[in-house]
């Protein structure tokens, strides 16, 4: 099972962030060119919104797992010493969670917008700043403890 999860939750990391990095060109091409917001935007958006939120069951699943079976969570007097535990255990599930927090946050916001070009910049920041937030923590901080 717990491989199953972490090789599901590797999966979904780089279809989220193809659809992240595609909802903010096209936000970016909104603002830049003007253009209306129109049902793709709305469309891309949306899955981005559903993956995001596939990836972060499938992660609250695996934390669970991974703490009840003994792999990368836990929580014992070494874990805020040892980088790789901590990493695992608190500073990857706070950044995912505020990255996941800003892409819901600039989906629902661009909804309630009348303007187009508000909706494509409220994509386009939010999204820009969920993306800054997962390439750091992934890519930066978690790429020695990345086994996937």
């Amino acid at each position: 099972m717990y491989t199953g999860l972490l090789h599901t939750h590797s999966a979904l990391r780089y279809f989220m962030l193809i659809l992240l990095i595609a909802v903010i060109v096209m936000a970016m091409i909104g603002v830049i060119r003007k253009k209306p917001y129109t049902g793709i935007d709305d469309k891309f958006s949306l899955i981005l919104f559903i993956v995001a939120h596939t990836q972060l069951l499938v992660g609250i699943i695996l934390y669970v797992a991974s703490y009840t079976g003994g792999h990368r969570v836990q929580f014992n007097s070494e874990t805020m010493s040892t980088p790789a535990l901590r990493y695992f255990a608190v500073e990857h599930v706070v950044a995912m969670l505020i990255a996941i927090v800003l892409i819901t946050l600039g989906r629902t916001g661009a909804k309630k917008l009348a303007d187009d070009l508000a909706k494509h910049r409220r994509l386009l920041i939010f999204n820009s700043i969920a993306l800054i937030i997962i390439l750091g923590t992934v890519y930066g901080m978690g790429r020695e403890y990345n086994t996937m």
